[in-house]
């Protein structure tokens, strides 16, 4: 029987073994199920899933690549400690990477980009599930820079979002953060609608490093 192409799954798009535990152990980290400083335990890991060690492993050094997970000498993998002042910087570094990223899309704004914009804006303010406002919050995000046509940037940006993920779900919760980066995000769209880049980003870092400012002060644990 000759093979239709169109009739044959696309594999190119089907996660790996990797990919599925790297999205459950990320997952666990943001969430909370797994704290700062436990052990991930690769036999358990591999028995949840009925896979050997070698998937588990794959997925454990590339979350070590994002700075989720470190190796300690016979302790094995553990979800990373991350101390105030580093979380000072990694919003620093937020703040620089999407309005550099801001900036490049703005001049290539179409409504279609406001239009997406917007039903994530939307989306977000309409959403109760917790679990699913750090999500929704990085769509809104992203979808502004992608205009800049720099996926490398915006992978990078994805990178160190991932990284404070934990800490977004803990400041949205606790601070009614949800309804300050509602207003915030209407402001900022409002702004890309006119266009004044140099506003618009000042508007971005600003926003960003009040996120910051309001976690370092809910934290549950403040450390030193």
């Amino acid at each position: 029987m000759p093979l239709n192409a169109d009739e044959m799954p696309n594999l190119g798009k089907v996660p790996s073994t990797s990919d599925v535990i790297l999205k459950f152990i990320r997952d666990s980290i943001a969430d909370g199920s797994l704290d700062e400083g436990e052990p991930i335990r690769q036999d358990d890991v591999a028995r949840l899933f009925n896979v050997s060690k070698i998937p588990v492993r794959e997925a454990l050094k590339r979350l070590e690549a994002e700075g989720l997970v470190e190796f300690h000498r016979n302790k094995g993998a553990v979800v990373t400690s991350v101390s105030e002042p580093e979380i000072v910087q990694i919003f620093e570094v937020r703040a620089i990477l999407e309005s550099n990223a801001l900036r490049l899309s703005i001049p290539f704004m179409t409504e279609e980009t406001f239009e997406k914009a917007q039903a994530y804006c939307d989306a977000f303010a309409q959403e109760a599930d917790v679990a699913r406002w750090s999500e929704l919050n990085w769509r809104f995000h992203s979808c502004l820079y992608e205009d800049a046509r720099r996926p490398y940037l915006v992978s990078t940006i994805r990178s160190v979002n991932d990284r404070l993920e934990r800490y977004l779900r803990v400041q949205l919760t606790l601070s009614h953060g949800k309804e300050t980066a509602d207003r915030e995000h209407r402001e900022l769209l409002a702004l890309c609608r006119k266009g004044d880049a140099e506003k618009v980003c000042a508007f971005l870092t600003d926003h960003i490093m009040r996120a910051c400012q309001s976690l370092l002060h809910h934290l549950p644990n403040r450390r030193s």
